[in-house]
């Protein structure tokens, strides 16, 4: 099998990532992966909880068939093959018909799970990340799990780490709608669709992981 896309980042998170899940979720469910990126994650997490089905997704058609490939090449019976996922559409998935569970009813997710998606995606997909999770996931008992950088209340929180500060800018060059979302704006985001932020987890690299449920 070719070499596949690999993300330094993703290796160096993937761990600390999976300790927090194993302690938010529950012994079983299924999960659906927003902006899955090279894969990395729903492997080893999908490795690491096999009473866990994960299904994961993409916007960029360009990243499925290596996604495509690193799911064949786990070979596990809890990771499904990737689908075309854009947030802003309005059916999910993009492309065929939409979640259903053994060929009936809509299937509801346990989990929603979206890293490192908001800083580098146009803001209005934060509006539609809630609004698709708010339509997918379990009601009452779903959660929908973020994970990257935010700035934060200074006053709290204290002032915002140089490197994110750095961080932030160099995004903004790249594109002026990217950058580093205030966890403020997220959070009323999903206020508008019915969920609240449940937990906040400190992570390395002056990331944070972010849980919301139904409010």
């Amino acid at each position: 099998m070719p070499d596949l896309p690999f993300s330094p980042a993703a290796d160096r998170n993937k761990q600390p990532i999976l300790d927090a899940l194993t302690r938010i979720l529950g012994e079983r469910g299924t999960a659906l992966e927003i902006a899955s990126g090279t894969g990395q994650h729903a492997a080893w997490f999908a490795a690491a909880m096999p009473s866990w089905t994960w299904q994961p997704t993409d916007a960029d058609t360009h990243s499925l068939p290596a996604i495509a490939s690193r799911v064949e090449q786990a070979a596990l019976p809890n990771l499904r093959p990737p689908l075309l996922l854009d947030v802003m559409a309005p059916q999910w998935p993009s492309q065929g018909a939409a979640f259903v569970q053994e060929g009936k009813e809509e299937e509801k997710f346990d989990a929603i799970y979206c890293a490192n998606m908001l800083h580098i995606a146009p803001w209005p997909t934060c509006a539609a990340l809630m609004a698709g999770a708010a339509r997918h996931l379990r009601a009452g008992t779903g959660v929908l799990i973020t994970y990257g950088p935010y700035f934060e209340d200074e006053a709290q929180h204290g002032p915002a780490a140089p490197s994110n500060l750095a961080f932030d800018e160099d995004l903004r060059e790249r594109n002026s709608a990217w950058g580093i979302r205030r966890l403020d704006d997220v959070v009323a985001e999903a206020r508008r669709v019915g969920l609240a932020l449940r937990a906040r987890h400190a992570m390395p690299a002056n990331n944070l992981l972010l849980v919301f449920g139904f409010s």
